[in-house]
């Protein structure tokens, strides 16, 4: 497994609760009267070759294809549903477009906690996919750096979180690789002195 590079994201505050809630901005009179919205309906990629992109996501990820888009004939695309909590994805063909986006994460698929993610990148390992582990992030647990085929990064978040939310204000976090590789080093070592934290790691 590589040595991971630590992607931005990844630093923490120094306040730490082990499975705290999901923080939430804070209500002003400015937000107060915002529309109502329902989360994100499904995310769309861009890629080259739809029959391996569909093969990639089914065997790596679990994905399963509900609809097929043909135009004038052609197929142009795929809707794809996954059995166990993952959002819907959507795969359009548009090999321009594919090349333009390769190599950064757009988006983040969000697992339940550490031992999911654990498992998931043990699944990955399995299957000869490279990636970067799991390590620690702002508040949660990452797994960065998998690529689909056409080299668009799948990245994983934790929705449970390794440091708990703070008084409903916009948090800072400074040098967050910087700080994400210290926090880590300190719970590593932590683990290393206590059997149940150790397991955990």
């Amino acid at each position: 497994m590589r040595r991971p590079r630590h992607p931005p994201g990844r630093g923490a505050t120094e306040d730490q609760a082990v499975g705290g809630a999901v923080s939430k901005p804070a209500t002003t009179k400015a937000t107060k009267n915002a529309p109502t919205l329902a989360g994100v309906h499904h995310l769309k990629l861009p890629v080259s070759d739809l029959a391996r992109s569909r093969q990639w996501y089914r065997s790596r990820l679990g994905y399963e294809v509900t609809v097929e888009f043909v135009e004038q004939g052609k197929l142009m695309g795929y809707a794809l549903e996954h059995p166990n909590g993952g959002p819907p994805l959507a795969l359009r063909l548009a090999p321009i477009r594919a090349r333009a986006a390769a190599g950064f994460d757009y988006f983040a698929i969000g697992v339940p906690g550490k031992a999911a993610l654990d498992e998931l990148a043990a699944r990955l390992t399995a299957l000869g996919e490279g990636h970067d582990g799991v390590h620690f992030a702002s508040i949660g647990w990452v797994l960065p750096d998998l690529h689909d085929p056409d080299g668009h990064e799948v990245r994983f978040y934790t929705i449970e979180q390794h440091t708990g939310p703070r008084a409903p204000r916009v948090t800072t976090i400074d040098d967050p690789r910087e700080t994400s590789e210290r926090r880590e080093r300190d719970w590593r070592a932590v683990g290393t002195s206590s059997g149940p934290r150790a397991a955990a790691g």
